[in-house]
């Protein structure tokens, strides 16, 4: 594992769901090759040249002593920190990053601040001992392991995912889905409420289009497509109690 310092950690998000945000890793071994927006902005502005170099993560080593400086001075603006917007905080096969994961989210919720986390990786049963505050994510946009195999090479396997998820709903825990980016049909061919199926114990979906891949836009219906996707989730939410969310630019306005 190799480590970094920085001088600050948490920072105000522009993304529309969030508040807080902290990314006490610099890349992401998963390789997702949708490809990853966070990867793109990463290598646009210097910090990585190659995906390779993007595949080896680097700690943030002193991210516990800047949340030390920097909680006194945001916890009154914070409603929430969201782990993580550019990298992975349950990344498949590091420790080292899950327990530094945990050791910040209890520090933060010591504070008073509760936490989301979104993650390709395995959530570890140690959270449920945690805030009950916090709300724990996975991102699962198909259950096809070939698939997976070729866009997200190094991630956990989807049922694993949902496997641990499920642990910690079933432990009170408040868990949500993020299924994002949702490939097109000529990416693969797939049942959407067979996925609904299998994460039907979550509290909240969260729904987005693949972008940033010309592929998509090759497929000659795709607007209709997420339009009709996007409905889907929208109706099987509220027949299930389920929150929602669908991200903006999935749904094309006629």
């Amino acid at each position: 594992m190799k480590y970094i310092s920085r001088k600050s950690l948490l920072y105000k998000t522009g993304v529309e769901y969030g508040d807080y945000t902290l990314n006490h890793i610099q890349g992401c071994s998963h390789g997702c090759k949708y490809p990853c927006y966070a990867m793109m902005m990463a290598k646009r502005f210097g910090k990585v040249k190659t995906y390779d170099e993007w595949c080896r993560p680097k700690l943030v080593e002193n991210a516990l002593e800047l949340l030390d400086k920097e909680i006194p001075k945001l916890k009154e603006k914070i409603e929430s920190v969201h782990l993580c917007f550019t990298t992975d905080p349950f990344m498949y096969g590091y420790e080292e990053i899950s327990d530094m994961s945990i050791k910040i989210i209890e520090k933060l919720n010591l504070a008073g601040i509760r936490c989301n986390v979104l993650t390709k990786g395995i959530l570890p049963f140690e959270l449920s001992q945690l805030s009950k505050e916090n709300e724990y994510g996975i991102t699962i946009v198909s259950l096809d392991e070939e698939f997976r195999a070729e866009m997200e090479p190094n991630t956990a396997p989807f049922r694993d995912r949902i496997r641990a998820l499920r642990r910690l709903s079933e432990a009170g825990c408040k868990t949500w889905v993020s299924m994002e980016p949702y490939p097109t049909p000529n990416f693969i061919q797939q049942d959407l409420y067979q996925i609904l199926d299998e994460i039907s114990f979550c509290d909240k979906i969260i729904f987005g289009r693949l972008n940033y891949n010309k592929k998509v836009s090759e497929y000659k219906n795709y607007k209709d497509f997420y339009n009709n996707m996007a409905n889907e989730v929208i109706n099987y939410c509220i027949d299930n109690g389920k929150e929602y969310h669908i991200k903006d630019g999935t749904i094309t306005l006629k």
